[in-house]
């Protein structure tokens, strides 16, 4: 009777918990600005980030989603305030990092606000500058430069990364999106690449979804407060685009991880 009683408590706890979470299943870490991870997602019309809705794209009984991204940063500061090395410490092998940044690399390089920006381009070219910000010395690289780092420090744990171009931002001209495929995107991709990374062309795939609603559906019901930050409702769009990118990716096996839809 009394290992009858145990047996039962266990199936009974099994139950309500649901089934054990797979052991050791791969990771994947999200990197970027607040287009990936919003601060403000809270209540109706709030902001949120498409990394908050990936999960919902994926068997998160097999792979797990460690959103890391964070309002405000560049491809530059998101290393040089300890963020990219906190991620580092829990990759292992086997896991993925999808990586976004973009929509900050255009700031200034160097004030006494944000300090944030690279330089253009995918080159080696550099800036050296006494930080207004921080006070400290600082060498300054390109937008290139910045993502070749996540892409190479992912690689030497083990992991595999995607770059994604960033999302495009709420701007019409004669009823099309404005892309960064003259500058950001272009270089998100040219870099990975370069860098034997896989890349989806995020801006391009969201893009085509905006322009496919119209822009007065967009621009009143996806975003409610300024050009470049989704409500919930484009949050889910944009997520489910990265999903559709990563199902186009060849012999990427993250994509087995999809759900069907």
């Amino acid at each position: 009777m009394h290992c009858y009683l145990i047996m039962s408590l266990a199936l009974l706890f099994i139950t309500a918990a649901g089934i054990p979470e797979k052991k050791n299943k791969p990771v994947i870490h999200l990197v970027g600005d607040s287009t990936v991870k919003n601060g403000s997602g809270l209540g109706e019309g709030g902001l949120w980030g498409w990394g908050a809705f990936l999960h919902t794209m994926l068997d998160t009984s097999k792979v797990a989603v460690r959103n890391h991204a964070l309002g405000g940063r560049s491809s530059r500061t998101f290393i040089t305030q300890g963020l990219w090395d906190n991620v580092l410490s829990t990759v292992k092998p086997g896991d993925y990092v999808i990586i976004q940044f973009g929509h900050n690399d255009s700031s200034p390089v160097n004030d006494d606000s944000r300090a944030r920006g690279t330089l253009k381009g995918t080159g080696e070219d550099t800036r050296e500058i006494d930080n207004m910000l921080t006070k400290q010395h600082e060498i300054v690289h390109t937008y290139g430069w910045y993502l070749r780092k996540y892409i190479n420090d992912s690689k030497e744990r083990g992991a595999i990364p995607v770059v994604c171009s960033p999302v495009p931002r709420n701007i019409w001209e004669n009823g099309r999106l404005a892309r960064a495929s003259a500058d950001y995107g272009l270089w998100a991709g040219e870099t990975a690449e370069a860098a034997g990374a896989y890349f989806i062309d995020l801006n391009e795939i969201i893009a085509l979804k905006y322009e496919a609603l119209g822009q007065e559906e967009v621009s009143s019901k996806l975003f409610l407060t300024d050009h470049t930050h989704t409500n919930e409702a484009g949050a889910i769009i944009n997520a489910t685009a990265v999903a559709e990118g990563l199902k186009q990716l060849k012999n990427c096996k993250l994509k087995k991880y999809l759900r069907k839809r």
